[in-house]
């Protein structure tokens, strides 16, 4: 009875309260608890954790009873510049610069063979704002057709206007936040001692806002419905399955799936995103292996793939807006055009003695931004590919216990080619989180 209290409590108030967030393995976060993300987010094969199911649903059926809620605070750094004849001009995207992410999960045991539970996690998102001009020259933004639309093709009016109101693109403050929250009722069970499988049910909600593109709406199909409407949302179900198999005493393995998520339509920007505000959820899938090289030493690899190329919005390359070939918000319409990722992780934890356990890991991914769609990824600037984590877990007597984890993403640049010569766009991230658990 407790449980389903506790469970119904923490659906109902997670409702109103969506996490943001800027993600590096594209937009997805690296691991989804802060032990996962100590050890360079690995899971699959490795659960620690109540928040389990994020990563693989078959672990909850190792965990025993517990209860986990913690926060992560994200700290990104991302900036874009412009260069011309007439010189360059850098402008920061951090006009919101920390983010903080909940994390709370049960898990309750049935009997020896059946787990349930329920989990709560931003799976991720993009948050950039342009409003400062780090550095360089307005000449450079003042020669650009765009910016000049904004003054009535006047240079002189450009160059006297203060340099935050240029924006990136010359139209005052300008950016985007993508925020994604899912909610996971979980189901795990296992088959004979050795082997479980899961299922985890995926409850998502989505928000977003596009602000400062108004120069861009005469290319799309619904100039109204393109920039500055404030946060427009919509909702998806999707499923996660997961098997986790302990081969030996020593080593386990374990394999995930989740479909694409098929959200409805966020109709405040149905002339930006293709088919009329699509927005869904990539499929992603991998594999896991954890080792316990000695009763003190586990280590734990994952790899991951995120099929961003499956959904048009992210996928579909932006140039053939730019060159009037197909409309924004069109079932062709440009987009960010990502590429599919693959992700590599792994992580080791050293039990150094009954109260203190220690963790480092190694998170690297593709970059999903080609570098000819460097100009539209101004706003989504997901390119970081290196991540160097740590953490601890001290336990405060037998049922309690805090966790911690840091991240550094290492600032990586992509140079602009082709429509997007003279852009380049850069990021990295410092993450801080902290985490309580309890067994009960």
């Amino acid at each position: 009875m407790q449980f389903k209290k506790l469970a119904l409590a923490m659906a109902l108030g997670s409702i109103g309260f969506i996490p943001a967030a800027h993600a590096t393995n594209g937009y997805f976060q690296p691991g989804f608890s802060v032990k996962s993300v100590g050890m360079g987010g690995v899971g699959i094969a490795f659960p620690q954790d109540a928040l389990a199911p994020a990563m693989n649903p078959a672990g909850n059926a190792f965990l025993g009873d517990r209860i986990d809620f913690g926060t992560t605070l994200f700290r990104p750094d991302r900036s874009a510049t412009f260069t011309n004849p007439m010189g360059s001009a850098t402008f920061s995207g951090n006009d919101q610069q920390n983010f903080i992410i909940p994390e709370f999960g049960v898990n309750k045991v049935i009997n020896s063979d059946l787990a349930v539970g329920i989990s709560m996690y931003g799976n991720g998102g993009l948050n950039t704002g342009y409003s400062t001009l780090n550095s360089g020259t307005q000449g450079a933004q003042c020669q650009n057709p765009l910016v000049l639309q904004q003054f009535g093709g006047s240079q002189q009016a450009c160059m006297q206007s203060p340099a935050g109101q240029l924006g990136a693109f010359g139209m005052g403050p300008m950016g985007v936040d993508l925020q994604q929250l899912f909610i996971s009722p979980t189901v795990a069970y296992k088959i004979n001692p050795d082997n479980a499988i899961g299922v985890a049910i995926n409850i998502v909600h989505q928000s977003f806002r596009a602000n400062g593109l108004q120069a861009f709406a005469p290319l799309s199909t619904n100039p109204a419905s393109f920039s500055n409407p404030g946060h427009g949302s919509s909702n998806g179900v999707g499923v996660r399955l997961g098997w986790l198999g302990q081969l030996t005493p020593t080593l386990s393995l374990g394999a995930t799936y989740e479909p694409k998520t098929h959200m409805g339509k966020i109709s405040a920007y149905s002339g930006l995103f293709a088919n009329g505000g699509s927005f869904d959820i990539p499929a992603n899938y991998g594999v896991g292996f954890a080792w316990k090289a000695t009763p003190a030493l586990t280590v734990a690899g994952d790899v991951v793939r995120i099929d961003y190329a499956g959904v048009s919005a992210i996928a579909n390359p932006s140039d053939c807006a730019f060159m009037g070939t197909c409309q924004l918000g069109a079932s062709n319409g440009g987009g960010f055009g990502w590429k599919s990722i693959t992700v590599v992780k792994l992580g080791a934890a050293y039990q150094v003695n009954q109260a203190l356990t220690v963790r480092a890991g190694w998170n690297h991914g593709d970059n999903p931004i080609p570098s000819s769609q460097a100009l539209v990824n101004v706003l989504a600037p997901g390119v970081v590919q290196d991540h160097l984590t740590f953490g601890a877990t001290y336990a405060l007597n037998e049922r309690t216990e805090m966790s911690f984890d840091y991240v550094h993403a290492f600032k990586k640049t992509v140079t602009g080619t082709g429509l997007s010569q003279g852009v380049a766009i850069q990021m990295s991230q410092n993450v801080l989180g902290v985490s309580i658990g309890y067994k009960y």
